[in-house]
């Protein structure tokens, strides 16, 4: 009976969530299409805060003392499943895109929509050339006051963990001088997995941790903050992975 009641709840929630996504979101597109998306922000965080409503998640979030939600920064993230954007767009207090596959932007009008509200490609190539462009563009973004979220891990967890750091931001980083804050999701796998269509009730802690100066870093510096961020974001993670198995 448990069982049935979870399908029959998620069935319903993905409905629910299904049919304003889509009706909502192409509305936003339309308004993007005479309106400055930035200027937007207010209905885009009421459309993204409603998601996780109706697919049925609880949710919070956790400032830590030192994180300053005033400057435009570099938020580290875990990635967990799908509804990630909703969850970040969510806790952040402040205007912020994120780096997206460049091969996603040529996908029909997903593609599109992501370039019209301004998300980040990125080449899947690491040639000197590519680096350079998306250095360029990251930096354009942030010049101009845009907060940028990264994914360093790649692609999404498959067991609830967080998975090593690329190098792909912390190469940036010297080059860049913004600060870094990271950011810990908690509670999303356990609402929603990759390779699992269920939605099971939780609740979805988003941790933004202290922010980090990156001015005056070096090569070396850079490294080393990789393994530090990777440590701070996957700490909560994995005092919630501990809390479940108790």
């Amino acid at each position: 009976m448990k069982n049935l009641y979870l399908v029959l709840r998620s069935v319903f929630l993905w409905v629910l969530s299904g049919l304003h996504f889509f009706s909502v979101c192409t509305a936003l597109v339309l308004l993007g299409l005479a309106v400055d998306p930035r200027k937007n922000d207010g209905p885009q965080r009421w459309f993204f805060r409603n998601i996780l409503r109706l697919a049925g998640a609880r949710f919070r979030v956790v400032r830590a003392p030192g994180f300053d939600g005033k400057r435009t920064s570099i938020f580290i993230c875990n990635h967990v499943n799908l509804f990630d954007p909703f969850v970040i767009y969510s806790a952040i207090p402040q205007f912020v895109r994120g780096w997206e596959l460049e091969s996603h932007f040529k996908i029909p009008a997903y593609g599109w929509m992501m370039g019209k509200f301004g998300n980040i490609p990125v080449s899947e190539s690491t040639n000197p050339e590519a680096v350079k462009k998306l250095l360029r563009r990251t930096k354009e973004a942030l010049d101009s006051g845009v907060s940028v979220i990264v994914f360093p891990e790649g692609s999404r967890t498959r067991d609830g963990r967080v998975g090593p750091f690329r190098e792909g931001i912390f190469r940036l980083l010297p080059h860049l001088a913004f600060p870094v804050v990271p950011m810990s999701i908690v509670g999303a796998f356990e609402w929603h997995r990759t390779g699992d269509w269920k939605l099971y009730p939780a609740t979805v802690t988003v941790y933004l941790h202290d922010t980090i100066e990156t001015k005056g870093m070096t090569k070396k510096d850079a490294e080393e903050l990789r393994e530090r961020v990777q440590t701070i974001v996957a700490g909560p993670v994995e005092a919630g992975r501990h809390r479940e198995r108790i």
